[in-house]
């Protein structure tokens, strides 16, 4: 009989679950007009595959709307760049904006750091689309470093002005440890920790929780961040396994283990955790 533990922090973040229950109640009220998204609402392809069978119309680029006067676009939880606000307000496109108020907060220092005349470094993935978002607050100007030998290879200038932000979802260990560097530079520095305190919470769960089992089943995207870096923190204190969602279990042999951890993404819904741990209940004990 396997012992199944649960993380004590696991599944939908404050933002998420909050652009979620937006956009569900945008599709339940308005069924008569067309909902766009300017991608993905968040990274979990099953969560989005069940409201895009309620109509939500997912594109890629905003000039992918068919203009009428019935439509909205949904801005998602990872929020984008102010070019996308003033191209919709020119096009007369209604927005519904799902934006993290966390992702948010980052926006406003970036944008007025811009004004300001600051040189902005941001730490995370220049791909991610948080990261784009951020970036198109300060006229895509932003310093954009994801590893600590990012940074050691930049050439900074001890007469300009640096404020540091981070995606939210940063790895705080990594955080931490280019902060210690920079300020060994003596620089001009004002640091703004603007990793989401959700992240931090589910980050040290997930360490707590791989202490104590002997194999951690990892539930989330693929693309998700925050969801890998679980991956990354757990597979550095056990062996670990990231899945999406039961289907991928069925190819995983856990005979050996006595004590399985779970934990999951910021994007992963209550019943793809659910899911998973009744398969493992019915096929274990």
């Amino acid at each position: 009989m396997k012992n199944i533990i649960l993380a004590d922090k696991a599944g939908y973040c404050f933002g998420v679950k909050r652009a979620m229950n937006i956009a569900r109640e945008e599709l339940e009220l308005k069924q008569n007009i067309e909902i766009y998204s300017l991608g993905p609402l968040i990274h979990n392809k099953q969560a989005v595959k069940k409201y895009e069978d309620k109509g939500l119309k997912i594109i890629d680029n905003i000039d992918e709307i068919k203009q009428s006067s019935d439509l909205e676009l949904i801005i998602r939880s990872h929020g984008v760049s102010k070019e996308i606000y003033d191209k919709a307000e020119k096009m007369g496109v209604e927005l519904v904006d799902t934006t993290c108020p966390f992702v948010k907060k980052i926006h406003d220092i970036v944008s007025e750091s811009e004004r300001e005349n600051h040189e902005i470094i941001l730490l995370g993935d220049r791909n991610h689309p948080e990261v784009i978002g951020i970036n198109g607050w300060c006229n895509n100007k932003a310093n954009i470093f994801k590893t600590i030998d990012d940074v050691k290879m930049y050439n900074f200038d001890n007469k300009k002005s640096y404020i540091v932000v981070s995606q939210t979802t940063m790895n705080e260990e990594n955080f931490e440890n280019i902060i210690e560097y920079l300020k060994k530079l003596n620089l001009n520095l004002t640091i703004k920790n603007t990793i989401c305190s959700a992240t931090s919470v589910r980050q040290q769960s997930a360490r707590e929780l791989s202490s104590k089992v002997d194999v951690v089943i990892v539930i989330g995207g693929k693309h998700s961040s925050n969801t890998q870096k679980l991956v990354n923190i757990c597979g550095e204190i056990v062996d670990t396994y990231s899945i999406e969602t039961k289907n991928d279990l069925e190819g995983i042999d856990l005979n050996k283990y006595n004590t399985i951890g779970i934990t999951a993404g910021a994007s992963t819904p209550d019943w793809i955790i659910e899911e998973c741990i009744q398969y493992l209940e019915s096929k274990y004990n």
